[in-house]
């Protein structure tokens, strides 16, 4: 189950990415959830990272839904002090509770999809 969320959350990020980069009411500099550059690249990366992990099985794909998790959990926290990200990368309110959500459901994904029995994974056989 992780590989599968991994590749779906690793598609959506790639999407929102690129989507960034066009003009759209939903996520870019004109946006509902602002971003620039720097911050759909990174969405880019996220889904390749993502992408890579499904190929590696379910436990990476697991690791790597909990270790973004926990980051967007972070950039969530950061988004509440300063008005950048990290102080350099666009964001807005809708983004801040963007990252909460995105934390807590990469979180449960992955922490919920290891719980899987590991016969179960295709990349063990």
């Amino acid at each position: 189950m992780a590989k599968k969320l991994a590749i779906l959350f690793g598609i959506v990020f790639v999407i929102v990415g690129l989507l960034g980069f066009v003009s759209n009411p939903i996520v870019g500099a004109t946006g509902y959830f602002l971003t620039d550059a720097i911050h759909n690249i990174v969405h880019i990366l996220v889904g390749v990272v993502l992408l890579l992990a499904s190929r590696k099985g379910g436990r990476a794909s697991a690791t790597a839904l909990k270790v973004f998790g926990v980051i967007y959990l972070v950039l969530f926290l950061d988004g509440l002090v300063q008005e950048k990200l990290l102080g350099f990368i666009a964001s807005n309110t809708a983004d801040t509770y963007l990252h909460l959500v995105l934390g807590v459901v990469l979180l449960i994904a992955g922490a919920t999809s290891k719980s899987a029995p590991a016969m179960m994974d295709s990349s063990t056989m």
